[in-house]
């Protein structure tokens, strides 16, 4: 655009979509009191975004986000909501404190690669 032309003014954000600062929703704390997560915990939500009205609009996005079975990684919440890690897994804590989300710590290395069972696998689908 030229910059004779006037630009539109900035378009307010919906109501129902007015984000808050992220001292409000982690309320000044910096450490979680109870649940302690890490960026690749799976978190998976134990009630529907709607399940109660009153909850603040990033619990309700979050809750969204992780709707059952699936689930999303800690670090990749965060990056969708353009939320910085430390208070994201904040926000997660209290919402695990509340009963509102289920998490489960990541599988150990030992639980996700097993070579020789790799190896079996390869070898039997070279035979067919």
């Amino acid at each position: 655009m030229p910059q004779d032309e006037p630009q539109p003014p900035p378009q307010p954000q919906p109501a129902g979509r007015r984000r808050t600062r992220l001292y409000a929703l982690t309320d000044g704390r910096t450490a979680a009191p109870h649940t302690v997560l890490t960026m690749d915990t799976t978190i998976t939500a134990a009630a529907g975004a709607d399940a109660d009205g009153s909850l603040p609009t990033e619990w309700q996005e979050i809750l969204a986000m992780c709707a059952p079975p699936g689930g999303r990684a800690v670090a990749e919440i965060a990056a969708r909501m353009h939320i910085r890690l430390t208070p994201m897994t904040l926000l997660l804590g209290e919402l695990a404190d509340r009963g509102l989300i289920h998490h489960r710590p990541p599988l150990a290395a030992a639980e996700t690669t097993d070579v020789h069972l790799l190896q079996r696998i390869r070898d039997s689908l070279a035979r067919i």
